[in-house]
């Protein structure tokens, strides 16, 4: 089963490669992977998607929790949550076709951040199915060139994970 893990780790050097390391030992492939500071600058949140079965993610916690630089994992997969994924496409565009690709581009109510003469680079935001049903609609006019950020997800509701950790540190 596909899991979407949350994992709270001390902003420091070398934490991500630790952590994709073990992975990696361990044999299991990350399929999406995006890691930024969050409002505590202290804390970085790994948003990881792998795909493993109950017993894989159980071994793969416990192993996670010895990192000293772990400080909380979450399954946030069964959860209420937000995810969300960036892309740049940058699409061949030729002035014969470019209207109908901005058509597109106004239907997933995406935008153009870059145009040249023979090509238009576009953003689009949403999830993994709105960011691949937009790649798949502007592959007939020539994709050249794209990149993607990977999941990034977020548990809905007042509770923040980096709001626990202050709590369970303090006490």
């Amino acid at each position: 089963m596909k899991r979407t893990l949350s994992i709270l780790v001390e902003n420091q050097s070398g934490v991500l490669a630790r952590v994709a390391g073990l992975f990696s030992r361990r044999g299991f492939n990350i399929e999406s992977l995006s890691v930024a500071p969050t409002e505590d600058p202290t804390l970085s949140r790994i948003t990881l998607v792998t795909l493993v079965d109950e017993q894989e993610l159980e071994q793969l916690t416990k192993q996670l929790h010895k990192l000293v630089d772990v400080v909380k994992i979450s399954d946030i997969t069964e959860d209420d949550h937000i995810e969300r994924e960036l892309a740049l496409i940058k699409v061949a565009a030729q002035p014969s076709n470019r209207q109908e690709i901005l058509q597109v581009v106004d239907i997933f109510r995406a935008r153009v951040v870059d145009v040249s003469e023979r090509s238009v680079v576009v953003e689009v935001t949403g999830d993994q199915a709105k960011v691949d049903a937009m790649e798949q609609l502007l592959r007939p006019y020539g994709i050249r060139e794209m990149v993607r950020t990977g999941k990034v997800a977020m548990v809905r509701g007042a509770r923040t994970a980096p709001q626990v950790v202050r709590e369970e540190r303090a006490g």
